[in-house]
């Protein structure tokens, strides 16, 4: 059976292919680079892209049985290196670990790894000095939220796409990076769930809904339009002052 990574590579080929993009000649455009982060004894693949002079950069968390080639999440990074943000696509899990369904619902592990990326970017001289962002999917959205939520979190802002902010519980109220909810329009029942949180989030916030788009946001421009405000937000948000966790 093919490793989940191996099948979001894949599919990234695939759907880069049918967008029009060149993924060798975009790597050949920015500085992209394998990086190896350590975390609670393991060690998390990942990868690092810089345009040349970053306003930022944002750490992807990919959803459940996801990885750091999900080609939506690799689609939205292209987008952010375009507009001058770079962007740090990596496995929240082992392979070994992702095997554990308790694994991948497991949001304080998975925050916690968030965390520890979070920390390795400011240690990592090509990075250190930009300022951090926050883009979560599905359950990574959840990860994102509690993550930025640490009281010595200073991240610059959160995007969720079609995420599972209530699975973030009584930490939504602790956020304070600015923070983004985007949802498409046909995808019911996580709708709703983001209104909810909405209500809950602190500090800045907005829901942006997708007309007609489902869960994957599939429909021709649908991701498009998530790559789009997703850029817009982090633009924005990086080049502000870091909030006040106080």
């Amino acid at each position: 059976m093919a490793s989940r990574a191996a099948c979001d590579l894949a599919a990234t080929t695939h759907q880069w292919g049918n967008m029009g993009f060149n993924r060798t000649q975009y790597m050949n455009d920015h500085l992209s680079e394998p990086v190896v982060i350590p975390a609670d004894g393991v060690r998390l693949a990942g990868t690092l892209t810089l345009p040349p002079y970053p306003q930022g950069v944002v750490l992807f968390a990919h959803g459940s049985d996801s990885s750091r080639f999900s080609p939506r999440n690799q689609f939205v990074a292209h987008a952010l290196v375009g507009a001058n943000v770079g962007s740090l696509l990596f496995d929240l899990l082992t392979e070994h670990e992702a095997r554990s369904r308790s694994n991948v619902f497991d949001i304080p592990l998975l925050a916690n790894r968030l965390r520890l990326a979070t920390r390795w970017v400011a240690s990592y001289s090509a990075s250190a000095d930009l300022k951090v962002g926050y883009f979560g999917a599905s359950t990574g959205a959840a990860a994102a939220l509690a993550a930025a939520a640490d009281p010595e979190a200073q991240i610059g802002a959160v995007v969720s796409r079609g995420g599972r902010p209530d699975l973030a519980g009584e930490l939504l109220p602790h956020v304070r990076a600015p923070t983004l909810l985007i949802v498409g329009g046909n995808d019911t029942p996580v709708l709703e769930l983001n209104r909810v949180a909405l209500v809950r989030l602190g500090g800045i916030k907005q829901l942006t809904i997708v007309p007609g788009a489902t869960h994957l946001f599939e429909e021709p421009g649908a991701l498009e339009a998530v790559a789009r405000h997703a850029a817009g937000w982090f633009t924005r948000h990086l080049g502000a002052a870091t909030p006040s966790t106080r």
